[in-house]
């Protein structure tokens, strides 16, 4: 059926919305596919949800083809399932939560693992049940502290998740590749660009974790890559650790005077003209204190020694400390630890004691792993205004372990030894993750094997951002006139533009409007009367139909323009040949 724009839902606008912060959400906005609600929340128009079923279609039908079956849970979920598996305030303010009148806790789904699982344990006995794989297209919820850019990080968003049940190992592996593949094929159907990196599992748990990013200059994530294949989010970077020296022949340590040297930088201008040396932040050692608040409430301080010439990157701190929340210490915990000095902060004190050690300050003390036995370091000697240097470690101080948290520069080299590594940005579309046996162990989801033993099941978790793709899509398929969708995820095929005052136009736009949609294509006809041409071609522009045909001065010869909107072109044919270009493409 041919959709009438006279008809149509749609108002367009000539200005940009006031917070928009990147083109996908002033052209969307703009172009009539979503209207704002509150801050990370949007309204989906008639154009919005078509371009929106388009890309749904292509999901759906790769992930038929890879044998998942659709199901649909409730985004309205009970507080049970979360709290059996300790998600419920792992979570944090990361969700909504709320009460219903009599008082029970339900909270808005972030996701769904929980509710995959109890399904298929209410259901399914035997091992002749699986391998099983199921999904939803659903809309999820997550209480984001700053959304921003639109549909690209919201509170409300739509997400394809998949689930995959199998009761062995080999099972799990079958089943995470089929899933993998079949996102290869739906981003190549929807013609995004992605590398897939090793990826950190987080709060979703399990072993095997990969994430499929987009590479943007406006994505929220940094990932590394090397000429030579590797690629990981920095979060998942591993540092390629240096073999340990031997101790034999190296110098004591050596407490030296260092009045106003807080920062590394005047640490090593100090340093050499003290030592007379050619010292460089990378031959410092840089103490960090930070504050972990954990589930319970208890607040914990960690004391992280590093190369002082690498910062502490958040994103991996995250990780590593997760579930606890992570802040740098405070002037009033530096109080409560008259042993920390601020500034002056060092693995060694003069009597010998170790900040792990309870004799010291209870405080556990973790190192970079560069920090290997036998390396030499300048660092604090726990003495205001004093510093030590020719302190090694493994020799005059240990930690209570190691930890990832340092930043990862270009140039540093990939673990598995492909040669150094890249930084590049990049936007989150999809994430596969081998669960194992997390949340059936948690929920009670076993089945009976070929022995009739009960063993636990195996899962697989898949998930895609429809809305953000959606978003992404916008991002990279516009000019400086509006949006210019892929023919695959287009809210129409091709959009009929009827100008003038003259009968004849709009005749032979409505004939030629049906003509095309009887060969099978979705058509949108302008058919607004008393509209000048520059506001129709204005909105055909700002709209992005990729396929516009005008008709106007030619019409009474039968002659039609196409403007092909990706390359510009514009040809003058008659309709017929019209329709038969159009349906040929």
């Amino acid at each position: 059926m041919v959709t009438r724009l006279s008809k149509f839902f749609l108002r367009t606008l000539r200005e940009d919305p006031s917070d928009a912060e990147v083109t996908s959400h002033r052209l969307l906005v703009r172009a009539g596919y979503i209207r704002r609600q509150a801050p990370g929340i949007f309204a989906w128009l008639p154009l919005g949800l078509r371009v929106k079923s388009r890309i749904e279609t292509i999901i759906r039908e790769e992930m038929a083809a890879a044998g998942a079956q659709e199901v649909h849970f409730p985004a309205l979920m009970p507080r049970d399932p979360y709290e059996a598996t300790g998600r419920w305030e792992e979570y944090g303010d990361g969700i909504f939560r709320l009460k219903d009148r009599k008082g029970a806790d339900y909270l808005l789904a972030p996701t769904h693992e929980e509710a995959f699982t109890l399904l298929v344990k209410d259901l399914y006995g035997s091992y002749k049940d699986l391998p099983l794989t199921i999904y939803q297209i659903q809309d999820k919820y997550r209480d984001e502290a700053r959304p921003r850019a639109g549909l690209l990080r919201g509170r409300e968003f739509t997400m394809k998740d998949a689930y995959s049940f199998d009761y062995t190992d080999a099972g799990l592996d079958t089943s995470y590749m089929a899933q993998r593949d079949a996102y290869e094929r739906i981003f190549q159907r929807l013609g995004l660009e992605y590398v897939i990196v090793q990826a950190d599992a987080g709060a979703m748990g399990g072993s095997r974790s990969e994430e499929f990013l987009h590479p943007t200059a406006i994505g929220e994530d940094t990932f590394v890559r090397s000429a030579g294949g590797y690629a990981a989010n920095v979060e998942a970077f591993e540092t390629l650790v240096p073999e340990a020296i031997p101790f034999d022949g190296l110098a004591e340590p050596v407490v030296f005077d260092s009045p106003n040297t807080p920062t590394i930088d005047t640490l090593v201008a100090h340093t050499n003209a003290v030592l007379d040396g050619e010292y460089t932040a990378a031959d410092t050692l840089k103490n960090v204190v930070l504050a972990l608040t954990h589930l319970d409430g208890t607040r914990e301080l960690v004391v992280i020694g590093l190369p002082g010439d690498r910062d502490v990157d958040d994103k991996r701190v995250e990780v590593a400390f997760a579930p606890a929340e992570v802040e740098p210490a405070t002037a009033d915990d530096f109080e409560k630890q008259p042993l920390l000095v601020k500034g002056y902060i060092g693995p060694w004190t003069p009597q010998g004691a170790i900040l792990g050690e309870e004799s010291a300050t209870g405080i556990r003390y973790l190192l970079d792993p560069r920090v290997v036995d036998g390396t030499s370091w300048i660092t604090g000697a726990n003495i205001d205004q004093k510093h030590v240097h020719s302190l090694v470690a493994g020799r005059d101080f240990t930690a209570d372990g190691y930890v990832e948290v340092a930043t990862v520069r270009p140039g540093d080299p990939a673990p598995d030894g492909s040669g150094p590594v890249e930084l590049a940005r990049g936007m989150e579309i999809g994430h596969v993750f081998q669960l194992g046996r997390k949340y059936a162990d948690a929920l009670g989801l076993k089945v009976l094997d070929e022995n009739g033993k009960l063993v636990t099941v195996t899962m697989g978790s898949y998930g895609i951002g429809v809305t953000r793709i959606l978003a992404i899509i916008a991002e990279l398929n516009n000019d400086d006139k509006g949006l210019i969708w892929p023919a695959a995820v287009a809210p129409f095929d091709v959009q009929v533009v009827a100008t003038g005052r003259d009968a004849a136009a709009f005749e032979l736009a409505e004939k030629l409007s049906a003509d095309l949609d009887a060969v099978g294509l979705d058509v949108l006809y302008d058919d607004r009367p008393k509209v000048s041409p520059g506001v129709k071609f204005g909105d055909a522009e700002l709209v992005g139909v990729p396929q516009i045909v005008i008709v106007g001065r030619g019409a009474a010869e039968g002659e039609v323009e196409l403007w092909d909107r990706r390359s510009g072109e514009r040809t003058l044919v008659s309709a017929a040949e019209a329709v038969t270009r159009l349906a040929a493409r």
